[in-house]
């Protein structure tokens, strides 16, 4: 298993979208989220990405097609 520690950053069309639903359910990666802030014009989220690495590219892959940003951070996840 591998680990990504990512901030996501929705854009208005995916705000009310089941994104981390959807990454636990068809890509096999759980989201274990440290911060967030959703609203319905923008949203981001700080989390902890774990799967496969094959599932977390797959995963990256999917919300690059949807336009949300996924930014990978270095250890700090509380930021």
């Amino acid at each position: 298993m591998a680990s990504v520690r990512a901030k996501l950053v929705y854009p208005v069309t995916q705000v009310k979208r089941p994104v981390i639903a959807t990454l636990a359910l068809d890509f096999n990666v759980l989201a274990d989220i440290r911060r967030a802030n959703v609203e319905d014009g923008n949203g981001w989220l700080i989390c902890e990405l774990e799967g496969t690495s094959d599932d977390l590219q797959r995963a990256f892959a999917w919300l690059d097609e949807m336009g949300i940003e996924v930014d990978t951070l270095g250890d700090v996840v509380e930021s």
